[in-house]
């Protein structure tokens, strides 16, 4: 094998970093006691330590988390920013949306930084401001709208510094194809990668971090069969009381691809 070839093969091994390779004020941010119970409760399948320092998080940077919802990443990511001297900045749906009420306590979130980010929102930023932007299964559903997808790698291209990462976690459809544009919540890597490379990212390395083999994509209700929204009926109707989680829940939350492109610079 070419030298050349063996480089790129090393840069794009998949690995699993142990939790030891992080440093410590992130290692204490995940285990603080103020994170909701619920959210501690899937540690053991989302990863975080492991996750965001294959990402490459570090002390002091500017990160903003795309579409953060009840704030998983948010517990972690807003404290450990206020310990270290970054800056976290929440990217939510709408003007005037904010995270839960908890996170304006800037004694344990520091100072919560606002964006917003839809299919028709302007920047997320000043250009070339931040060091990170992190998008944890979102993409999924950007590509039932039209251009969506692409709108979004564009706009994280644009904020992020050169060298600065971009952090994608999604379900992963492979090794069967893309059904469509992902109605069941399952995206190809391979589209995913074409995306941001056309954005001008260069894809720096993936991981399998959060891969679930027992995972076999074909449940009646899309990746939401599966834990956490455990769906029970279609949607718009009401759940199915008599419906059976137990085969579902063995499987757990579903197989991820974890994946840090780079922009150039």
């Amino acid at each position: 094998m070419p030298l050349r070839t063996m480089l790129i093969a090393a840069a794009l091994v998949t690995l699993a970093l142990p939790a030891a390779a992080a440093d410590a004020k992130l290692i204490a941010a995940v285990a603080a006691t103020s994170r909701a119970p619920e959210n501690t409760a899937r540690d053991g399948a989302r990863h975080p330590t492991a996750s965001l320092t294959f990402w490459g998080l570090k002390p002091g940077q500017t990160v903003i988390e795309i579409a953060p919802g009840g704030g998983y990443w948010s517990e972690i990511l807003a404290p450990y920013a206020k310990a270290t001297g970054g800056h976290y900045i929440a990217a939510t749906g709408k003007s005037g949306q904010k995270l839960p009420a908890k996170f304006s306590d800037a004694k344990l979130y520091g100072e919560v930084g606002y964006t917003v980010f839809n299919a028709k929102s302007g920047p997320l930023g000043p250009p070339n401001s931040a060091d990170l932007v992190l998008t944890a299964r979102n993409i999924h559903d950007w590509m039932w709208t039209t251009g969506f997808a692409e709108k979004g790698m564009a706009d994280f291209y644009a904020v992020l510094k050169p060298g600065g990462i971009l952090a994608v976690e999604d379900h992963r459809a492979d090794p069967r194809p893309q059904i469509g544009d992902a109605r069941d919540g399952y995206v190809a890597t391979a589209n995913i990668v074409a995306m941001a490379q056309k954005a001008g990212f260069k894809l720096e390395a993936k991981s399998e971090i959060n891969a679930n083999p027992k995972d076999t994509k074909d449940h009646p209700f899309g990746v939401w069969t599966l834990p956490p929204t455990r769906q029970s009926a279609p949607n718009g109707q009401a759940a199915n009381p008599s419906f059976d989680h137990s085969k579902y829940d063995a499987i757990g939350e579903s197989d991820r691809m974890t994946l840090r492109f780079r922009k150039p610079g």
